[in-house]
């Protein structure tokens, strides 16, 4: 059961093999991938992954990312096809997950109801090592309250879920800082890239040897079950209402209690309210700062937040720019 307050625990071998423990009795363990932090539970357990809808306030309709260590157990939750076995062999382990006909192994909780199932294997050294303790597929969604900005470290999902859950796994700041690419191959021939994330569809492509369709943002339900998780309109959302603008020059710090977030540190004099992601807007270091951001300036009195968008639309830049989108969506 939970704690009044989350223990964060270090990744030695011993709270490795305890938290392991917790996860095989059916318990919830916050764990750091390289995208964001994920709140796990033993993925062949509808008993423990409905842990992980109270805790969140998730609704059931929007389904789970299901977390493997092993290129096998691929074929032991989902019937894989060429196409999806070639992204497999070149982006996994990785920020990459596939959508794929579920086996029914997969409880139906995990899917929303649906036949299909989003499989990814994590490239962080440190989930990966407790994966292979655990010797189960694990679901991990974000480790913090439904709809809210993602937690980007071991703190934030303290600061969200430290009353709701027991253990945290700290494996420092993640690396990449927004979630995975999601691509539905269900019909391997016509790929669709479901949500950007750090792998582009450039890349994609490259590797099947075929054009990556886009989604289109208003075919997004924002009611009943959904394809892939982070599907909704409105998502990442802190509580301060946010303005998008796609460049620094349409922004001027003119409102002392609004602040203002630009992708590099602006040159000249700037006020107290000016913040930015990275100093050079290099978009890597940009997406790693994203959501600590949201999360920081939510807390710092403002009255809203005015937030350049970053150029490009494929990568990192579509990544960044889908997730500023959702949690400007009101």
């Amino acid at each position: 059961m939970p704690s009044d307050i989350a223990r964060i625990f270090r990744p030695t071998a011993r709270n490795l093999g305890f938290l392991a423990s917790r996860l095989q009795a059916g318990d919830l363990v916050a764990v750091p991938t390289e995208t964001v932090y994920g709140l796990a539970a033993n993925a062949l357990s509808s008993t423990a992954c409905a842990r992980i809808f109270e805790a969140k306030g998730r609704p059931v309709s929007d389904p789970l990312i299901v977390h493997i260590d092993r290129l096998d157990q691929l074929g032991e939750l989902a019937v894989p096809n060429p196409a999806a076995l070639k992204l497999a062999h070149a982006f996994w382990p990785g920020p990459l997950t596939l959508v794929l006909p579920k086996q029914s192994l997969v409880p139906d909780i995990v899917t929303a109801g649906g036949r299909s199932v989003a499989i990814r294997m994590p490239a962080h050294p440190v989930f990966r090592r407790l994966l292979k303790r655990t010797n189960l597929p694990l679901a991990a969604p974000s480790a913090n309250p439904f709809g809210y900005v993602s937690p980007t470290s071991a703190e934030h999902v303290k600061d969200n879920l430290g009353s709701k859950i027991g253990f945290i796994l700290d494996g420092g700041p993640s690396r990449i800082g927004v979630e995975s690419t999601i691509v539905d191959l269900r019909v391997p021939s016509r790929p669709v890239l479901l949500r950007p994330g750090a792998i582009s569809a450039a890349e994609l492509a490259r590797v099947l040897g075929c054009r990556v369709a886009l989604r289109a943002s208003a075919k997004r339900t924002t009611t009943g079950p959904q394809i892939a998780p982070g599907m909704l309109a409105r998502h990442y959302s802190p509580a301060t209402p946010i303005s998008l603008h796609k460049s620094a020059a349409e922004m001027a710090a003119r409102v002392s209690d609004e602040a203002y977030v630009f992708l590099r540190k602006p040159a000249g004099k700037r006020s107290a309210n000016c913040h930015w992601f990275d100093l050079r807007g290099n978009l890597v270091g940009v997406a790693r700062a994203l959501f600590a951001t949201l999360r920081r300036l939510d807390h710092a009195g403002y009255k809203r937040l005015h937030i350049e968008q970053a150029p490009g639309g494929d990568g990192l830049a579509a990544a960044i720019n889908d997730r500023l989108r959702r949690a400007a969506a009101r």
